[in-house]
């Protein structure tokens, strides 16, 4: 049983209060001090905000209330934590209630979602929370029956006393419990008598989301509320010259149509402030049918820009990016990267890599290609603003409040304590709902018009206006000697705007002549976090690559990467490497005892790949069918080490999730340029996975190691990439370079 202090420094904090008509309301620290080790994925966020802080209530009928100050965008991250806190306060999950809490910076820090971090890092202090709660109702039972708080045990939301025979509920205690002092130091339970951890619990949204109660953003309404729409660029390179809105502004149901800005141009963006068009066209109008006809009949004029200068604040990090000039196509842009490839930087080298290609016997030389992709989410943007001269009321789905509201009192001119945004449930988000400018968008137009608005995006909105993943680049080289031993590995790999490389991955740290190198083309078309960022395209070329140098070697695609995981435990190479290999290696092993890897059939395929990201390990072996002449995924075996498991129907949810999201990318994912114009502006040309091509079976295992939880929102994604590309080798005897797979297959 561990000891946790209740307060980890001066910006936690914990404080009581007794409820009206008895009961007791804490407010506690729930990741105050946390840091993180080593960097997060696609975020950057600085150590400040890696604290968040909740309430817990307990009424006087033993009804417990548990805020869950996080966005939830399907990853359940609404029933998980409050799990936690339940397990350590010995709550009856059936009389638990969770709340979604609204954006409160005063209460509440790191209220976002992206990372796979929530559960991570709120572990220990969620469990505190829950702890320091339960320890304060035994002291109130323990004074109030004149018994020692040690001969007090609690389970399922009750009090008992042995020795007495006394018993009562939490919300008997709780009013006296609020005038107690909160203790210095708390148990934790040991983890093997956890009885709420581990168990498959209902989403505690489930019958709303069935019965179609509102939930989302796009169902929020209000008395008087208009609703807007905007009008962007068709092009990524042009800008807004002029409108002429003489025929539209009459048309029926139509009260105003006018510029904005939803960024001054002289405005220091923030880490999210990503935007590709901040000068548009408003129109306002009482239906969404009605601004979408005016919208049709709108006349724009657009015109290319120049190059020009942003300002960025990345966490304190000043930088200047220049964004250039022109209308970019999808082919040049292949060139452009080509080219930018030739020039990398070095970012890790161990040995004497150029020795060992010089010497070896063999050299393998492959390189890899992925397009632009769009997110897509189901709900299109939205969101409602009701913005008045001193304040400021939003509600709607995105992933990082906190940190768009710095942007909006910037943009409105109204005190940050002024801002009120309540979150709904997002209807995907994926990185999409980061980058948050419709929500300026809406306060904008509704401190114009002065009157409650809802802005919506069409499909051909969302689809057409930038924050797309990466195009990204990767050369991958091995050198083998006479033995066909890997004596040599070599990344180059880059991006338009961005690079993906991890540098201190695997293989590094298991190769002895290791070299990683990066580069990056400067675009208009502007990029941003997609479902395991940059892990998404590393997976796919790394493990697609493992598997020919399999090939080439002779050997068995899990068994060569055992082997290089063994050096990496035996003799590791270099000193920063980021993950665990013996962590890995267990996670290759229980994919090969589950998948039944080594059996085949002359008319099954099979593909694997694994990859560490987010700090969790996951492996996938593929098996797809040739149906007439067409490849046909029948199953896939994830095996996964996340530490240990919160909910675990969830965490199945969450692998089966990324499966069919990743098939469907591999395969049809792409967003095509000509001349800055997006090709693809709905899902009438930006093909998507169909039910009919999701796998009949998907089978999810876990390591059980005991070890605290890890990310999981992301990391059974990557992976799937190379599983199915090595799936489909083995089918159709090609391999395969070029994302989307369907050009080639």
């Amino acid at each position: 049983m561990a000891t946790q202090t209740t307060s980890l420094n001066r910006r936690s904090f914990l404080k009581v209060s007794a409820l009206a008509g008895g009961g007791m309301l804490l407010n506690f620290g729930w990741m105050a001090g946390c840091k993180p080790s080593g960097q997060e994925e696609g975020l950057g966020m600085p150590k400040e905000w890696f604290r968040l802080n909740g309430f817990l209530k307990i009424g006087e009928n033993g009804l417990v209330t548990i805020m869950s100050p996080n966005p939830e965008g399907g990853q359940n991250i609404k029933t998980g934590m409050p799990m936690i806190v339940a397990e350590e306060l010995d709550a009856d999950w059936s009389k638990v209630v969770v709340e979604q809490a609204p954006l409160d910076t005063e209460n509440f820090t790191r209220q976002f979602i992206g990372g796979s971090q929530a559960i991570r890092l709120g572990w220990k202090d969620l469990r505190t929370a829950g702890a320091t709660a339960r320890q304060m109702l035994i002291n109130a039972a323990a004074q109030t029956w004149e018994v020692p708080a040690a001969d007090i045990r609690t389970e399922a939301g009750m009090l008992y006393h042995q020795g007495s025979n006394k018993k009562a509920n939490f919300g008997e205690m709780a009013s006296l419990a609020a005038t107690l002092p909160v203790p210095e130091e708390v148990k934790l339970k040991d983890t093997s008598d956890f009885k709420i951890i581990g168990t498959s619990q209902r989403n505690v949204d489930a019958k709303k989301i069935l019965t179609g109660k509102p939930l989302f953003g796009i169902d929020y309404k209000k008395e008087g509320m208009l609703v807007a729409m905007i009008v962007h660029p068709p092009a990524h390179g042009l800008r807004l010259k002029s409108f002429d809105d003489k025929e539209t502004r009459n048309m029926p149901g139509i009260q105003d149509i006018f510029r904005i800005k939803s960024h001054q141009d002289d405005y220091e963006r923030l880490f999210f402030d990503t935007t590709s068009f901040t000068d548009l066209v408003a129109i306002v109008g009482k239906t969404t049918w009605e601004v979408m006809n005016a919208k049709k009949a709108l006349k724009v004029e657009w015109e290319e820009f120049e190059s020009y200068e942003e300002k960025r604040d990345w966490n304190g990090r000043k930088e200047t990016r220049k964004i250039p000039k022109g209308l970019e196509s999808s082919d040049k842009q292949l060139q452009k990267m080509e080219e930018a490839s030739k020039k990398p930087t070095v970012r890790r080298k161990d040995g004497n890599p150029e020795k060992a290609f010089r010497d070896a016997a063999k050299v393998i030389e492959r390189s890899y290609t992925a397009p632009f992709l769009a997110h897509n989410c189901m709900e299109p943007m939205n969101f409602f603003a009701d913005v008045t001269s001193d304040k400021a009321e939003l509600a709607g789905p995105l992933q990082k409040p906190e940190l768009t509201e710095l942007a909006l009192s910037s943009r409105l001119g109204i005190p940050v304590e002024n801002i009120d945004i309540h979150m709904t449930r997002l209807g995907g988000g994926y990185g999409r709902r980061s980058y948050a400018h419709w929500l300026i968008e809406a306060a904008v137009i509704s401190q114009k018009v002065n009157a409650p608005v809802k802005l919506i995006y069409t499909r051909e909105d969302d689809m057409t206006g930038g924050i797309y993943r990466p195009a990204y680049r990767a050369t991958y080289r091995a050198a083998l000697d006479s033995e066909n031993k890997l004596i040599g590995f070599h990344i180059n790999a880059g991006g338009l705007v961005e690079g993906p490389l991890f540098p201190d991955r695997f293989p590094a740290g298991a190769v002895e002549n290791y070299l990683a190198e990066d580069w990056t083309v400067p675009s208009n078309i502007t990029v941003g976090s997609f479902r395991a960022p940059r892990s998404n395209f590393m997976a796919a070329t790394e493990q697609s690559f493992l598997d020919e140098v399999a090939e080439e070697a002779g050997k068995d695609p899990i068994d060569l990467r055992l082997e290089m995981l063994q050096k990496a435990m035996d003799k590791p190479v270099g000193k920063n490497n980021d993950y665990d290999p013996k962590r890995y290696a267990e996670v290759l092993k229980l994919l090969q005892e589950k998948s039944g890897w080594a059996s085949s059939s002359s008319d099954t395929h099979k593909g694997m790949a694994a990859y560490y990201c987010h700090n969790s390990y996951a492996a996938q072996v593929l098996e797809m069918k040739m149906e007439d002449g067409k490849p046909k995924v029948t199953k896939v075996v994830t095996a996964v080490d996340c530490g240990r498991i919160i909910n675990p129907d969830a965490a199945k949810n969450l692998c089966e999730g990324a499966v069919v999201d990743g098939i469907g990318t591999a395969m049809f994912g792409e967003m095509s340029f000509d001349k800055g114009r997006p090709e693809k502006r709905n899902f009438d040309k930006y093909r998507m996975i169909r039910m009919g091509e999701a796998p009949k079976g998907i089978e999810t295992h876990f390591v059980e190691n005991g070890e605290d939880p890890t990310g999981l929102g992301e990391p059974a994604y990557p992976p799937v990439f190379a599983a199915l590309a090595n799936a489909l080798y083995r089918a159709n005897g090609k391999r395969l370079y070029q994302q989307p797979f369907v050009n080639e297959v």
